[in-house]
């Protein structure tokens, strides 16, 4: 097939360079020309585990990317792949998704013969069937275009291997010639799909991310009482995740979870239900106890040293998880706000993402390695599961007073303290 995807951002670009693996001739619409430039040049302008190895193998031949909307018309399918980055009140912002609805449209004048819109962006329930089928029909002018919905479900670090060897394929379609074409694109991946309309599989995207986040906020909640009680939370959580009625998955009790998608994905089902007059009263608090878990690191700071006036504080770990360097919604984020507020000298360090932390806070010191960062320190708090942080044992050494916390389980090294462990 000839496959258009608007948006060269991480689902974009991601989704591109498999489906080109996959054997289609792929076209990225992105209005970011340098971006687009990098991609078309095999450089991949985010991290991503894999991603690096489809564009040497496929740009130039089966992946190209422009600026220009015009392969819309060309194309077999065309993807929406744009953000919908929380608005004001926590709801999804579909400013984006309406532009490329439009864009789309206007392109598909040019067009001869059936194609399909395909929503792979996180939207509300009904998005797809009240915007974009509406907005691509006004500015296509033609009633002869499918739609559907085709949720993703790519972690970020291990988007590629998600992909090409996902848990199960979810498309939504209002007509049978729409979900067909869709599945059609996914020959030679292995994996259930599941058919259904295309409110359905919005919400099936929502529901999912909502369930996870509540898995984490449950057992950081459980972790908090095991900690007063001196009980491991991880060796409660596997005794409870091997029930099969709950998986062991997402109960690492921690600093809470970050990212581009759940709390994002949380806050606008809260919005949606709310607007609906539901009372989402769980999901609400699944939001609060995200809120507060990283700052309970700061306050056992205080009472493990004391004033954190002057103190110098290593930060070990910025990116939300490892194997990325994004650092949307991130637990280091609050933790170095809480530290510099109460006039703490912070010293971080991470392997990917000092670049992205820098445009948040310019005025901390950002080391070139862990020793660095923990050389005169008088704490230091890990905030990111980066492998390299589990080998960490003489360069505490380094530090004034050897005062470590972990959000998140990673260090084998005596002298450690958990958030709630």
């Amino acid at each position: 097939m000839r496959i258009a995807v608007v948006g060269g951002g991480y689902v974009g670009l991601v989704t591109g360079a498999c489906f080109a693996e996959l054997g289609h001739t792929v076209d990225i619409v992105e209005i970011d020309a340098g971006k687009a430039a990098a991609i078309n040049a095999g450089r991949a302008p985010i991290h991503e585990r894999g991603l690096d190895a489809l564009l040497a193998k496929h740009a130039g031949v089966r992946l190209r990317a422009g600026t220009d909307y015009g392969p819309v018309a060309l194309s077999d399918l065309a993807f929406i792949c744009v953000g919908t980055p929380p608005a004001a009140d926590g709801s999804a912002d579909l400013s984006m998704v309406a532009a490329a609805s439009r864009s789309i449209g206007e392109a598909l004048r040019e067009g001869k013969g059936a194609h399909t819109v395909v929503v792979k962006s996180t939207v509300p329930p009904g998005t797809t069937e009240n915007l974009v089928a509406p907005t691509v029909g006004n500015h296509s002018h033609r009633a002869d275009t499918g739609f559907a919905m085709n949720p993703e479900f790519l972690r970020e670090g291990r988007a590629v291997e998600d992909f090409l060897h996902p848990d199960r394929i979810v498309i939504g379609s209002r007509d049978g010639r729409s979900g067909d074409t869709v599945a059609a694109a996914y020959t030679g991946v292995s994996a259930p799909v599941v058919r259904c309309g295309l409110t359905a599989a919005e919400m099936i995207k929502y529901a999912s991310n909502a369930l996870l986040a509540t898995k984490i906020s449950f057992a950081n909640e459980v972790g908090n009482v095991c900690k007063r009680l001196g009980i491991d939370v991880y060796e409660v959580m596997q005794g409870v995740g091997m029930d099969h009625r709950v998986s062991p998955h997402f109960l690492d009790a921690g600093a809470g979870f970050g990212g581009s998608c759940f709390p994002k994905d949380v806050a606008a089902l809260v919005s949606l239900a709310e607007g609906l007059g539901e009372e989402p009263a769980l999901l609400r608090s699944v939001l609060d106890v995200n809120d507060r878990q990283p700052l309970r690191m700061v306050r056992m700071l205080e009472e493990r040293i004391g004033d954190l006036a002057g103190k110098r504080v290593a930060v070990l770990g910025l990116a939300f998880k490892d194997n990325t360097d994004d650092i949307r919604e991130a637990r280091a984020v609050p933790v170095i706000a809480g530290l510099l507020q109460r006039g703490a000298a912070v010293a971080a360090y991470d392997p990917l993402a000092a670049a992205s932390m820098r445009r948040v806070f310019p005025g901390i010191d950002y080391a070139a390695s862990a020793a660095d960062a923990l050389r005169g320190a008088d704490a230091c708090l890990v905030m990111t599961e980066w492998p390299e942080f589990s080998t960490l044992n003489g360069e505490f050494d380094l530090m004034n007073s050897r005062i470590v916390i972990e959000g998140r389980r990673i260090l084998s090294c005596d002298g450690k303290e958990g958030i709630c462990w």
